[in-house]
């Protein structure tokens, strides 16, 4: 008998597909961190699965569980672990693991990449273009290297993976890795894909204005509330906040919180494994529990969302020469001014800090404050309070009300 425990996104159903290629008869079992452990202990003390082959990919236990598997294997029997996340390479210790974050040319592995050397090398597989193909769209999506890539179609088969839901996706993959010749997508896929990607960007911009956020030690976090398109949200969410270190989604129904970052010197599977998790440098998850609802939900429900950069403006502009204004939700304002060779941001007419440039300035606002580059409209408003002056006329003459609020302000 041959049994596979393994991870239930594309990676570890990559080495399912591969598992049933290679073996015709294989129990598969689709895991979480959650559920791995007692799913292992179970099979593995059953008396009747002594002579099974067992393999784990993708996940991995806990020391508890690590300890029975060792017995088991110094008893004589099968055991044998393929992983790519450096929170598992302890597992190398043990002739029965293999995790490999890179291979030996510096590039980035998966599971299934790794799985599929292992079967080629333990003769239970040959290799061919379809698998070829169909494990490296696996691998730069599982390790985000097609978007360096710029290769849409491993994103577009984790999309159909998500739109088809596992057992549809399974059969019409199981089917396709057989029949040899270049792997690709249906036409009708593709157009499903393509009204796919559209709900996706949509949600992202909805999420992008429901982000919040707040400091753990010395990490700036985003936290978002999210069910959906999780490596996606967490990417896109990165890039359009920079000024945030990392970005959290919590997912209240499966109880996990997952991490992304795009900064290198930023480490989320070292972040993760203070909360019982792991994963990647740049992509990792914990568990919502009694430790982590505290602090991502109970402590960040009430705060107020992120005031994110106003793109249409007119007026308000970071090239404007004079200054530009930031504000937040909570109402408070921010005054950037350009000086010699220094940037002055100023808060009720007092000078916060200065700083050698504008984007060390703003990347503190944005941090410390949540704020962003205000709307014009927010702008005139502000500007008519503070000089009472009528709107119309400090729309007409910006300019000069921006002197005037400089000059009333002691800005130099």
């Amino acid at each position: 008998m041959i049994k596979l425990f393994t991870d239930s996104d594309l990676d570890g159903i990559g080495c399912g597909l591969l598992a049933k290629i290679a073996f015709k008869e294989v129990n598969i079992s689709f895991c979480s961190y959650r559920n791995l452990d007692e799913r292992v202990k179970q099979f593995i003390e059953d008396e009747q699965h002594n002579e099974a082959s067992v393999f784990i990919t993708d996940l991995a236990v806990s020391e508890e569980v690590e300890k029975k598997l060792e017995e088991r294997f110094e008893a004589g029997k099968h055991v044998q672990v393929v992983d790519h996340h450096v929170t598992a390479l302890h597992f190398n210790k043990y002739p029965w693991g293999w995790v490999q974050p890179t291979d030996e040319q510096g590039k980035k592995t998966c599971a299934t990449s790794l799985f599929y050397e292992y079967l080629i090398r333990e003769q239970k597989l040959e290799r061919n273009e379809t698998l070829d193909e169909f494990v490296e769209l696996v691998r730069q999506y599982d390790t985000w290297e097609w978007e360096e890539t710029d290769n849409t179609r491993a994103k577009r088969l984790n999309d159909l993976l998500t739109i088809l839901g596992l057992d549809e996706f399974w059969d019409r993959m199981s089917e396709r890795l057989t029949e040899g010749g270049p792997f690709a997508l249906t036409e009708t896929e593709e157009l499903i894909l393509d009204m796919e990607e559209k709900k996706i960007q949509r949600y992202i911009r909805m999420k992008q204005k429901q982000l919040v956020q707040r400091w753990f030690d010395d990490y700036c976090v985003g936290i978002v509330f999210a069910e959906q398109h999780m490596s996606e949200l967490g990417n896109a969410l990165s890039k359009r906040c920079p000024h945030l270190d990392l970005i959290a989604m919590v997912n209240l129904g499966t109880k996990h919180i997952g991490f992304r970052t795009i900064h290198d010197n930023v480490n989320v599977a070292e972040f993760a494994k203070q909360f019982g998790g792991g994963g990647h440098p740049k992509a990792s998850g914990c568990f919502v529990n009694e430790t982590t609802f505290p602090l991502f939900v109970v402590d960040v429900f009430s705060l107020p969302p992120v005031y994110h950069d106003v793109e249409q403006n007119q007026l308000n502009t970071k090239d404007q020469t004079e200054g530009f204004f930031f504000t937040n939700h909570q109402g408070q304002w921010f005054f950037f001014h350009p000086s010699d060779d220094k940037w002055g941001v100023y808060h009720q007419e007092q000078e916060v800090q200065s700083f050698s440039s504008q984007e060390e300035a703003e990347r503190f606002i944005k941090r410390q404050f949540a704020a962003g580059l205000a709307d014009d409209q927010a702008v005139i408003d502000f500007l008519q309070q503070q000089l009472c002056i009528e709107k119309e006329k400090i729309k007409d003459e910006y300019i000069n009300a921006l002197q005037q609020y400089k000059q009333k302000a002691g800005t130099k």
